[in-house]
């Protein structure tokens, strides 16, 4: 048996490399074996400590009682770093432009300076990131030209020398496209490639790689350029694209607190009509809720609108009100980083049939804004950030509608970080639609709340104004949310939370309903499941109520 002692600190790294220590030689009970075993781990041993900063260790053996033998490890005194000469050449070395402050700022951000200890890990990664951090701009082709680490084990001192070689800077040629069969290059061109004489950008490249991969168009996008390339003042973009099978079939099932038990399918054609059009259509079954839909998405333009039409047949049965709902409408998105306009034209029909009251038609053109503003963390996640979403839509009698009305609708929800993994979430909503009355107005118009991710503790759409023995919706509504949600390490959660809110024609007779409980949560690729236990105190009444936890 070989026992090893050493430093705690040390013991984890060598125990991990020493396979001599649970499997020793079958003749180290000899005096040949030992000595042989002992040359070997004296070899291994420094090898191993030098990448630590150790190099001069002493490492002894000690026979012990029986078939024992103990290596004795003294790792001597760690090599720190004494001095370090940081040299640039090529084209940042010279005195145009930012480059004076930018050389400045990559000698300020070497990881490795004097005085710390000497890792050759460390050491590996320091050249990395500062070569990382100069060839992510402009210097599409720097490299480490010299590096040199020359120890001294007497003094346990370490002296650096790092040589840098720009390369000269690098700007951004033609577009140069490789795959394309179904789709014109022009679909290429509508996702903002990097424009001719822009200074070359690592960020940009993956910017405009994510664009394209993130269509339905291609199963894989890759874009680079030639770092050797003989023109660095013009270099070729390359983009290989493989193109996705443009038609997919699609099944699923799930189940909602809100709408029951779901079965569906979907059929998406990228290349629909022959066009880079994407299509996508499907039936979806719910307990409460049955739609077919079909919706064309365009690529987006050279301005980035991104425009689309679609149709819809809806049947819901929510809250003892039927509707039948049957529209067609464009919708126009513009996306400007953390800001999002979308703005729609939608003609709709329905025919409502409350339970215990009269059955009803409406129409109605309407035009509609959308304003939102994201600046979260993380989508599916967050932690820190705040989501704002605004609303106006409207129609008029005279442009084929039954009624006159404007409604006006806004959300914002905030993520308070509370200590290490914590999270406070606080929600609002609030909404008015102007009208001489309700009737006449589409239910999508109208407000209806409760349910999963509204007020928790009544049942989905429940809370509104009664008509016969059904909610129908309400021309104003509020809601107030507060939500505390502790992380366990790992994926698992608790929350616990407070809901107020209520839908109503009548703003003198407007009256919150109080909801509260708490649930897990629990981290999925999709954003964290929470399912929750909630009491309704208006209806006194306990619900179990799922959902997605995400930032809408």
């Amino acid at each position: 048996m070989v026992e090893l002692q050493v430093p705690d600190s040390l013991r984890p790294l060598l125990v991990k490399h020493l396979d001599f220590l649970e499997r020793p030689p079958e003749d180290v009970l000899d005096a040949a074996g030992r000595v042989a075993l002992m040359r070997r781990a004296r070899k291994e041993i420094r090898e191993i400590l030098a990448t630590e900063g150790y190099f001069s260790p002493a490492i002894e053996r000690q026979d012990l009682e029986g078939e024992r033998l103990r290596v004795v490890v003294t790792p001597g005194r760690r090599t720190s770093i004494s001095a370090l000469d940081l040299r640039f050449v090529g084209d940042i070395s010279g005195s145009g432009g930012d480059r004076p402050e930018r050389l400045v700022a990559l000698q300020a951000a070497w990881s490795l300076p004097v005085g710390q200890p000497f890792r050759q890990a460390d050491w590996d990664a320091a050249k990395q990131r500062l070569l990382d951090a100069l060839s992510s701009r402009e210097y599409a082709a720097a490299r480490i030209s010299d590096s040199r680490a020359l120890i001294d084990p007497e003094t346990a001192s370490a002296r650096l020398e790092v040589e840098v070689d720009s390369g000269p800077v690098f700007r951004f040629g033609a577009v140069q496209i490789n795959g394309l069969s179904d789709y014109d290059a022009s679909l290429i061109a509508r996702y903002r490639p990097p424009e001719v004489g822009e200074l070359y950008s690592q960020e940009r490249l993956l910017r405009f790689q994510t664009a394209l991969q993130n269509t339905s168009y291609f199963a894989s996008v890759v874009v680079d350029i030639d770092r050797s390339s003989a023109t660095p003042d013009a270099v070729p973009v390359r983009v290989d694209v493989t193109e996705a099978k443009p038609r997919r079939i699609g099944f699923g099932a799930g189940a909602s607190s809100n709408t029951g038990y779901r079965v569906e399918t979907s059929y998406r054609d990228a290349h629909f009509m022959g066009q880079p059009w994407n299509l996508v259509s499907g039936v979806r079954l719910e307990q409460r809720r049955q739609l077919g839909y079909a919706d064309v998405f365009l690529p987006p333009s050279l301005s980035g609108y991104l425009d689309s039409v679609g149709a819809l047949a809806e049947h819901t049965n929510i809250a003892g009100l039927q509707t039948q709902r049957q529209s067609i409408g464009v919708v126009r998105t513009i996306p400007r980083g953390n800001m999002e306009n979308r703005l729609a034209l939608n003609y709709q029909h329905e025919i409502l049939t409350p339970e215990g009251s009269l059955r009803s038609s409406r129409s109605a053109l309407t035009a509609n804004w959308s304003w939102t503003y994201r600046a979260v963390d993380n989508m599916l996640d967050p932690r820190h950030g705040q989501v704002v979403n605004f609303q106006l839509g409207g129609a008029s009698r005279a442009l084929l509608s039954d009624r006159n009305f404007v409604r006006l609708y806004g959300r914002y929800q905030h993520f308070f970080p509370i200590g290490e993994r914590d999270v406070l979430i606080l929600r609002a909503e609030g909404g008015m639609t102007i009208a001489a009355n309700r009737d006449g107005v589409p239910q999508d118009f109208l407000f209806r709340t409760g349910g999963a991710q509204t007020v928790r503790g009544y049942a989905y759409q429940s809370l509104g104004v009664t008509e016969g023995s059904a909610t129908v919706g309400g021309r104003y509504l509020a809601v107030t949310s507060a939500e505390y949600v502790h992380w366990y390490e790992g994926n698992w959660g608790v929350a616990a939370f407070v809901d107020a809110g209520n839908a109503n024609d009548q703003r003198e007779l407007f009256k919150m309903n109080l909801g509260y409980g708490f649930g897990p949560r629990w981290r999925s690729p999709a954003g964290p499941i929470a399912v929750d236990l909630a009491y309704g105190q208006s209806d006194h009444r306990v619900r179990l109520q799922f959902a997605v936890a995400i930032a809408f």
